[in-house]
C-alpha cells in the first residue's frame, strides 16, 4: 500500500513541472513582446514585478504555479506519514481525489478563471486534504494505544 499512497504525490509533483513549463511557455513570450525579455529584468526582478505589465491570461500560469506551491506542501507530508505508518485503500482514494482536483483547479485557473468555480474547486480539494491530516493524526496518535 505504500507504493498506492505515494503514487499520488509523485503524480503532483510532475503536475507541478508540467505547470512550470506551461508558465514559462507562456511568459517569457510575453515578456518579449513587452520588450522585457530576460537579459531586460531588472536585477532582484521577481514575477509579481509582472503583474499589470503581462496580459492577465499569461500570469494566471503563475498564480497557479505559485499555488501548486503552497497548499500541496501539506498534502506532501500527509501522504509520507500515511504511507510510514500504514495507508488504507480509502486513504488511497482520498489522495488521488485531491490530486485530480488540484489537476482541475489549475486546467480551470490557467485557461478560464472565473473565480467562484476556481473557489469551489479549491474548497473541494481543501474539504479533502481535511480528512487526509485528519487520519495522518489518527494513525500516528493511535498507533500504539498502551503507551496513552
Amino acid at each position: 500500500m505504500q507504493a498506492q499512497m505515494l503514487a499520488p504525490a509523485a503524480v503532483l509533483v510532475l503536475w507541478s513541472i508540467i505547470m512550470l513549463l506551461w508558465m514559462a511557455g507562456t511568459r517569457l513570450p510575453a515578456m518579449g513582446k513587452a520588450g522585457g525579455g530576460l537579459g531586460d529584468a531588472k536585477p532582484g526582478g521577481r514575477g509579481q514585478d509582472l503583474e499589470g505589465v503581462l496580459p492577465d491570461r499569461v500570469n494566471w500560469k503563475a498564480h497557479n504555479y505559485a499555488h501548486l506551491m503552497e497548499q500541496p506542501t501539506i498534502f506532501y507530508p500527509t501522504v509520507i506519514i500515511l504511507a510510514v505508518v500504514g495507508a488504507t485503500g480509502f486513504d488511497a482514494m482520498l489522495a488521488w481525489i485531491y490530486v485530480g482536483l488540484r489537476i482541475i483547479h489549475s486546467i480551470w485557473q490557467a485557461t478560464v478563471n472565473k473565480v467562484s468555480i476556481r473557489f469551489a474547486l479549491f474548497l473541494l480539494s481543501t474539504i479533502v486534504l481535511a480528512a487526509l491530516a485528519l487520519r495522518a493524526t489518527m494513525v500516528t496518535l493511535f498507533a500504539n494505544p498502551g503507551v496513552l
